[in-house]
């Protein structure tokens, strides 16, 4: 598997690989609210231009993707046949890599095994909503901060 820069001509794959995988996880978290067509002119026109993504291929195909804006972790989703592989963290260790200083991310309350995900990578919770997004649920903001000088001392020591 290869970890590099998305690149413009991707968008439409990217945008259909974000699809794939908010429908495959509709269990736990609402379907998006934009259509098909708005998704891909998103990835073309604001995504792929604008913000910092990161792409997991595997075989030449993207399996994939970490969307950083800033020092927020706007997407990050993995192809439904490809989770349980450790991708995502292989996408959330670059992303932390690029944004030594912490980052910050919102995730659907409801979904639990992306709560666990981040929780294991050393994201804490600093706040909540009751639906203040799009979709009209509850969501729950982490922030992951690189330990201490002294923090890791200890841990190493």
């Amino acid at each position: 598997m290869e970890i590099r820069q998305a690149e413009p001509g991707e968008a439409d794959l990217l945008a259909s690989l974000w699809l794939r995988a908010r429908r495959a996880a509709v269990a736990t978290i609402p379907l998006p609210v934009h259509s098909d067509d708005e998704v891909h002119r998103w990835f073309t026109e604001v995504v792929l231009p604008a913000r910092g993504v990161s792409v997991a291929v595997r075989d030449g195909w993207p399996v994939a993707l970490l969307v950083l804006d800033g020092g927020w972790i706007d997407q990050l989703y993995v192809d439904p046949d490809s989770t349980g592989q450790g991708i995502g963290a292989a996408l959330l260790g670059r992303a932390k890599r690029r944004r030594p200083d912490g980052l910050l991310l919102w995730t659907f309350e409801a979904n639990v095994g992306a709560r666990r995900f981040y929780e294991a990578h050393g994201f804490v919770v600093t706040g909540r909503t009751t639906g203040d997004n799009e979709e009209g649920v509850p969501d729950v903001r982490y922030e992951w901060r690189p330990p201490s000088t002294s923090e890791r001392t200890v841990r190493l020591g």
